[in-house]
């Protein structure tokens, strides 16, 4: 057999074996997250879930569970003290957000001074975002979307001039307005319930393992079905070169110089 068929069948076989995903098992690029995910022993309460792999460190963990904490100086009580209730849910949202390496088939490029990927429409699991609700219902604020058009004069979020703070339940109406307006859309709400494999809890019991890998697994083999979304997916995350394994890559410059004549014959 001539060495341009050894090499053929190399590719071939190099090809037909399994690569890296490049939408699972990542972190995003943003302010405070992880280049790779990682076991975190120490993860603080309730960032506790992720501590077998996560995409935020101890310190962050801990954070996150400050009224005001050093990661955005982002104030939770800009109206008033919020409930317990509510800011669990609050919490919970941001250590899904920090630590989660399980968020990669919505993760987007953005052009911000403070991080180059967000997170887009991920699908929350209709409990999570019901339960959200109706614990903050009697919350108070004077925003809908908190990533944007606060007042930072004080060097923390204040409510823009002029604004009013008004129960939840009038600024954010129903479930859906709640997840999908606070965060500009990082989340859908979704029908899909809990256990489905379909949509993404905020939080979830370690015991049990974490349900949102087989949803990540899912929505990335969406994406991979369709060619027009696969290329975009491969633009937007500049994660190209993990599309292939490593073995095509070093095989792929031999291939080409046996098949133009280079080196004679094998």
């Amino acid at each position: 057999m001539g060495g341009e068929q050894v090499l053929l069948m190399l590719l071939a076989a190099c090809a037909v074996m399994p690569a890296k995903d490049p939408l699972l098992n990542i972190c995003m690029d943003a302010k405070h997250h992880k280049t790779t995910p990682g076991p975190e022993g120490l993860l603080y309460k309730q960032c506790a879930p992720w501590k077998d792999n996560a995409c935020c460190t101890a310190n962050t963990s801990s954070e996150i569970h400050k009224d005001q904490s050093s990661l955005y100086n982002f104030n939770w009580n800009h109206c008033g003290v919020m409930p317990p209730k509510c800011k669990r849910h609050f919490i919970q949202d941001t250590c899904l957000y920090e630590c989660s390496p399980n968020l990669g088939p919505w993760i987007e490029q953005v052009d911000s001074s403070w991080r180059r990927e967000r997170i887009l429409h991920v699908p929350l699991c209709k409990e999570d975002c019901e339960e959200w609700w109706e614990d903050c219902k009697d919350a108070v604020t004077c925003k809908d979307n908190w990533h944007k058009g606060w007042n930072w004069a004080t060097g923390t979020n204040r409510c823009p001039w002029g604004s009013m703070c008004r129960p939840f339940s009038e600024v954010f109406p129903h479930p859906k307005d709640l997840c999908e307006k606070i965060w500009s859309n990082s989340f859908k709400y979704t029908t899909e319930r809990r256990g489905s494999g379909r949509c993404i809890q905020m939080w979830f019991d370690p015991a049990h393992g974490n349900p949102n890998v087989v949803v990540a697994k899912y929505y990335a083999w969406q994406k991979r079905s369709s060619p027009a979304r696969r290329q975009n997916v491969t633009a937007k995350t500049g994660r190209a070169a993990r599309a292939l394994p490593w073995s095509v890559l070093v095989l792929l410059p031999l291939t080409l110089v046996v098949l133009s004549g280079g080196w004679g014959s094998l």
